[in-house]
């Protein structure tokens, strides 16, 4: 059983001795604690304040009697606290499961079900009698934060779990977003991290501990793998930041007026609300670069967004899969192609290599076709993991992301495989077909659109009452946007359900 890092003692002998995750989360959170950490809803977070509720998490962890290997869950929620509690974690050496949190209570309880951790951390809003009753039913323990505080859930104070998942080495559980096939767990070792995230970070601890410039904008949902490692980089190596629950236009306007950075970055979706907004040239005047990444971008609103603002975008492209990023764009690569790039998401990074296969027969395509793009890292072992992305490597070696093989949904930055939707609508008792496709949306690129078929003899449903149902089984971001309701699914001569017939359904939206 592994003995994990004790949070107490929060310092390290000496900065020098700064070699893993751990000790540098320690170091953290040993900073003079009248230094600012977190601006949260207009309201900064000092860094005595983050220790203590990361100290209160983890007292609460060990009375619980949670096991050193076992898993603690965090229904993450991008507020002061969890990333406090985060902290925390991880100077203890804990495993961490992320749990998405803008799902149902019924859904969310039943993660927690199917992962059992011995504990698991909500924030007050994601306390449900499904949650209550999922652990009583596995004894898992509960930790309730609130405004920078953390208190035991009253009748789940202890972790009696039997089953309880166990790890022999510390890491945080993600869930990917489907870039190799349908999402799945995805464990980044603390390991992994060290070396290939945090090393930057370490040299800068061993030679100083001055606050590194001015605050960082956190808006990456701290629970997948963007949030982590935008979050624990920036926190550990001392710069203050401004977290945001969700990512909104105007408290990104608002960032970029009051600080002037030389470089930020937005989703993908904002370029297009950004464009409409007519925010002034001016206004990012002291922008050099802008980076965006998790989902493609339209070429045709990136080339409008340079030359209206005279920025470079900086695209990106990685998976939770590949333990982070594989290619990406830089300025160094704008300024020598003078532009031409446009709609690429850059070259190799250090140590990638990437090919683009064909479909069937699995042999690498020459550079200009189209066909299933394979990675290779070091971060992972494994010689090359396949995609279901459709790419194309041009003579330069930049890398064009063209598509989706498996017909997911690129809703904003998530990706959304419609299997998932029509089977969560097929346990419906009314409904007996279903076909998911996507819409094309000037805001979030696409949105997902349903017809569905009602059972012989059922009484019709209306949207609403789909909606409902749909809620209590797949997360907030896979609701539909268009329904229709028909009498037969279009079929194809092999007796398939038609798509691109549906999709014709939804020409007038």
């Amino acid at each position: 059983m592994r003995v994990p890092n004790q949070v107490t003692n929060h310092a390290p002998d000496a900065a020098a001795a700064v070699t893993s995750l751990p000790d540098l989360a320690k170091l953290a959170l040993a900073r003079d604690p009248a230094r600012k950490a977190i601006e949260f809803e207009g309201t900064w977070h000092d860094w005595g304040a983050v220790r203590r509720l990361a100290d209160s998490v983890t007292a609460l962890i060990d009375a619980a009697g949670v096991a050193p290997d076992a898993a603690v869950g965090l229904v993450a929620r991008s507020r002061p606290e969890m990333v406090a509690a985060l902290i925390g974690l991880v100077a203890a050496g804990r495993t961490i499961t992320m749990i998405y949190a803008f799902q149902s209570p019924t859904v969310i309880a039943r993660d927690i079900g199917t992962l059992k951790p011995g504990a698991v951390i909500v924030v007050a809003q994601d306390v449900s009698d499904a949650l209550t009753s999922t652990l009583a039913a596995n004894g898992i323990a509960g930790i309730v934060l609130g405004a920078m505080t953390a208190l035991a859930l009253p009748g789940h104070e202890t972790s009696r779990i039997a089953d309880a998942a166990v790890h022999d080495m510390p890491q945080i559980e993600v869930l990917t977003s489907g870039t190799t096939g349908p999402p799945k767990r995805f464990p980044l070792s603390f390991e992994m991290m060290e070396r290939h995230y945090m090393s930057n970070v370490m040299m800068a601890a061993r030679r100083d501990g001055d606050e590194a410039g001015p605050p960082f904008l956190l808006f990456y949902p701290l629970g997948n793998i963007s949030g982590i490692y935008s979050t624990l980089p920036t926190m550990l190596r001392g710069q203050s930041v401004i977290l945001l629950d969700r990512f909104t236009l105007e408290a990104w306007h608002d960032f970029v007026l009051r600080y002037r950075p030389a470089a930020s970055g937005i989703p993908p979706s904002a370029f297009r609300m950004l464009l409409d907004s007519d925010i002034p040239r001016e206004d990012l005047s002291s922008l050099k670069a802008m980076s965006s990444g998790a989902a493609p971008l339209d070429p045709t609103v990136q080339r409008a967004f340079e030359t209206r603002y005279g920025v470079p975008v900086l695209m990106s492209y990685g998976a939770t899969e590949f333990g982070g990023p594989v290619a990406a764009m830089t300025l160094d690569l704008v300024r020598q192609f003078d532009g031409m790039k446009i709609g690429s998401v850059g070259r190799p990074l250090p140590g990638a290599r990437l090919q683009v296969v064909d479909p069937a027969t699995g042999s690498p395509l020459p550079a200009g076709s189209e066909g299933l793009l394979e990675v290779s890292t070091p971060r992972i072992e494994q010689e090359w993991i396949r995609t279901s992305d459709i790419a194309m490597i041009d003579s330069d070696g930049f890398l064009f992301i063209r598509g989706r093989a498996d017909g997911a949904i690129m809703r904003g930055g998530f990706k959304i495989l419609p299997e998932t939707i029509e089977r969560a609508l097929l346990e419906h008792p009314a409904i007996g077909a279903a076909a998911v496709v996507g819409i094309a949306d000037t805001r979030l690129g696409q949105v997902p659109a349903v017809a569905v078929q009602c059972k012989a003899g059922a009484s019709a449903l209306t949207p609403a009452e789909m909606e409902a149902h749909l809620r209590e089984h797949v997360p907030a971001t896979h609701i539909p946007v268009h329904w229709r309701v028909v009498d037969d699914l279009p079929k194809n001569p092999s007796m398939k359900i038609d798509r691109p017939a549906v999709a014709r359904m939804f020409s007038d939206t």
